[in-house]
């Protein structure tokens, strides 16, 4: 026991002597750095105003894509289409029969089929000539603006088209109000409710024959005694018997399009 002391201390005495004789160099940093330059410029930093021009538009048209799903929402007949679609797997019901996709995208193609006349003068009138640089950038977007305006408006009930330029306050005693001149942030919400209105209401005509159907094998399950059978299970094949012999789709897919002429 004696013995391990002393080889303790004998250990702590040199390590002591061996701190205390041995110096430790510190080396202060030194007074500056040279550090390489980092230049974020884009060019050679001799660009002229109508490159920035450039680049902004490019932005513009990149901001624009970004948003473009929901242009062609609020500013197209696909929300009728589409409203309607969910009616009829509602009525119907078969929501897990039919997937989301397949009726998203018919409604997307039945919507660039309607939207094509438009489509075509908007190109004919407005985008090959600006390609051209026949006419300016605004001439291009006020010209293009018109045809898809006169397809809004006819669609647009004039009661909500109202109710946003009373909200906007546009005062109609000092402004003449045209076709023409309107803002699309006074007709774009006031066509939006329209065709919500107008797909409610062809949803409500797509309910009835099917509610119908419910009601009459429900009332013969009651009086059959059967109260334990869901009756939607015993009336889907029905409606689906309904719906292939008047050829829904057919019919569905052509009143859609003709509301729209």
């Amino acid at each position: 026991m004696r013995k391990n002391k002393e080889k303790i201390m004998f250990v702590l005495i040199l390590a002591f002597a061996i701190i205390t004789f041995c110096g430790i160099k510190a080396y202060a940093a030194p007074e500056s750095i040279d550090l390489p330059k980092v230049n974020l410029a884009i060019g050679d930093g001799e660009g002229t105003p109508s490159d920035y021009v450039s680049n902004i538009k490019i932005l513009i048209f990149f901001t624009v894509l970004a948003v473009l799903p929901s242009i062609v929402i609020m500013l197209t007949s696909f929300t009728r289409i589409v409203v309607v679609f969910s009616f009829v797997k509602s009525a119907m019901g078969v929501q897990q029969a039919i997937p989301n996709q397949i009726l998203t995208g018919l409604a997307l193609f039945l919507t660039i089929f309607i939207m094509s006349p438009v489509y075509s003068e908007i190109n004919t009138k407005a985008f090959q000539p600006y390609m051209e640089q026949s006419i300016t950038q605004e001439e291009a977007i006020e010209i293009g603006s018109k045809p898809l305006k006169d397809f809004m408006l006819k669609q647009t009930r004039q009661k909500d088209l109202a109710l946003f330029v009373e909200i906007n306050n546009i005062d109609t005693n000092k402004e003449e109000l045209s076709r023409e001149n309107i803002p699309f942030t006074t007709l774009i919400p006031a066509f939006a409710i329209s065709e919500l209105k107008t797909a409610f209401e062809i949803g409500f005509l797509i309910y009835l024959p099917f509610i119908v159907i419910d009601m009459v094998v429900a009332s013969l399950l009651m009086s059959m005694g059967m109260m334990m059978l869901p009756p939607v299970m015993v009336s889907l094949p029905f409606k689906l018997l309904l719906f292939v012999m008047v050829d829904g789709w057919y019919l569905l897919v052509k009143s859609l399009i003709m509301s729209f002429s």
